[in-house]
């Protein structure tokens, strides 16, 4: 039965091409209509110049337009997405609102209200599956449940996609656009301001489908030597996609679609499956959080909960320091700042910089992730706690909890001229790129030549990683025992 009017909800998959919901709904209707909430329930306790409000405007405003070119148009409102969709449903006399699955707990709870509001009013709620490949419950084990490690759930996602080669298949939408409602003649959209934010002096750059298309096609002459160059951040060897991945103004199924071509053909050389494997990560994180919801707030493996974390004056002025890049770790103090000052950090340097608070300053990975999920442009609750758990040794398939990274050596190894210290801690420029790593043991004429007063114009190390290290595995050891 075709409808007469339906609302297509735009969320997390802010682009019109390859778009499941939109897809269906065109299809199954005579009119539809587009809505974007900036829903205060996410927005609230967000600084006044948060710069993802400014990327997540300037990419509903390309929706807008893009939606405008196909005779179309987006709604935009903000409140409170619980209450502003179904209100919106009546106000359109929409019969169905379709929708693309979020699986993050909150969201889920969000769209059972929904469900629920519409129901009531006789209107229905249709999901899709549309940011991931596969969902939580289509890759599993020989006896049908999640699986916990990662290279498994990776080679039967690899296999369920040679199987399934359809599950990238794209969602075509320009065909059938002549079912999108007109825009009126009073369509606005809000600035900033109305939203109550401010601009970023320093902005997200490459917003929208034009800034996901831009990047790609940059990362794709890249991408065959991705699986070096990744972990070097002095180098631009990154996608810069993640972003565009949490907001959805790229397609995965166009990603994986163009890997599987580029691997089939050998243009993608070693990178190329590295780049993939990277995608099954974030689709595992998902699977974890939407089959184990308590990981937001509790470790995957529920025996480390019982871990105790330093707490205290002393633990909080060494979480400060962490936060502010004041470590005296050169490394760990330029990813930190780099962090704060343009909101991305390199992969690399999340894993170096999350061992540091957990197995160096001994501080509960959920502080970390919590300071990560404030400051990052790609945050995304399922890879930022599997990330942090992965580093503090208490999640699925994580760093053993006795190994612990050294943040010397991994300095030496990732940034071996100091490159990307000198970029973000230049009262060390001077300094070459063996004294860079660790400015506390370079000779007194050394530093003197170099202008660097420790503990005037860059600190001492806020704890020794050797005396650190043997507190870690006791911390660790101490559960094992119990």
């Amino acid at each position: 039965m075709t409808l007469r009017n339906s609302l297509v909800w735009f969320r997390r998959d802010l682009r019109v091409d390859d778009h499941a919901a939109l897809h269906h709904a065109l299809l199954s209707s005579r009119r539809v209509f587009g809505v974007f909430v900036f829903d205060t329930d996410i927005l609230a306790g967000l600084p006044p110049d948060d710069r993802r409000v400014q990327f997540l405007l300037d990419s509903v405003r390309e929706l807008d337009a893009r939606l405008r070119s196909l005779g179309g148009y987006l709604i935009v409102r903000h409140g409170r997405a619980a209450q502003v969709i179904p209100a919106l449903a009546a106000e359109l006399d929409a019969e169905s609102v379709f929708a693309n699955r979020d699986y993050e707990p909150q969201a889920v709870a969000r769209d059972r209200a929904v469900l629920a509001t519409l129901r009531a009013a006789g209107r229905s709620l249709q999901t899709f599956k549309d940011q991931v490949i596969f969902e939580h419950d289509e890759v599993l084990t020989l006896a049908g449940g999640p699986y916990s490690v990662f290279t498994p759930y990776k080679n039967a996602w690899l296999k369920r996609l040679a199987r399934e080669p359809e599950a990238v298949r794209p969602f075509e939408t320009a065909p059938h656009a002549s079912a999108l409602a007109p825009v009126p003649a009073d369509h606005a959209l809000p600035s900033l301001t109305d939203l109550g934010f401010a601009p970023n002096a320093a902005p997200i750059a490459h917003p929208g489908m034009t800034g996901a298309e831009y990047l790609l096609a940059q990362f794709e002459e890249r991408l065959a030597r991705y699986d070096h160059d990744r972990d070097y951040p002095a180098l631009d060897a990154t996608s810069r996609l993640s972003i565009h991945l949490r907001f959805g103004t790229v397609s995965v199924r166009r990603l994986v679609a163009m890997l599987h071509a580029r691997i089939a053909d050998g243009s993608g050389g070693p990178g190329a499956p590295v780049w993939l494997a990277e995608l099954v990560w974030r689709e595992f994180y998902m699977m974890i959080l939407a089959r184990h919801p308590r990981v937001v707030t509790q470790s995957f493996k529920q025996a480390f909960d019982a871990v105790a974390w330093d707490e205290g004056p002393d633990a909080d002025a060494l979480y400060a320091a962490w936060c502010a890049g004041r470590t005296g770790y050169p490394l760990v103090d330029a990813a930190m700042l780099q962090l704060e000052r343009t909101g991305f950090m390199h992969n690399r340097l999340r894993m170096v910089t999350a061992s540091f608070l957990t197995k160096d300053l001994g501080i509960d990975w959920r502080r970390g992730e919590r300071w990560f999920a404030l400051k990052l442009n790609d945050y995304e609750l399922a890879s930022n706690n599997g990330g942090w758990q992965w580093a503090a040794s208490t999640g699925c398939d994580a760093q053993p909890w006795f190994r612990i990274f050294n943040p010397v050596t991994q300095s030496k190894r990732f940034d071996p001229d100091g490159d990307f210290i000198r970029q973000y801690l230049p009262q060390l420029a001077r300094l070459s790129g063996t004294a860079i790593h660790a400015p506390w043991l370079a000779r007194p004429d050394v530093l003197e030549k170099a202008g660097v007063v420790l503990g005037q114009d860059y600190p001492r190390p806020v704890v020794d990683h050797d005396a650190a290290r043997e507190r870690t595995l006791a911390r660790f050891k101490a559960i094992r025992a119990a």
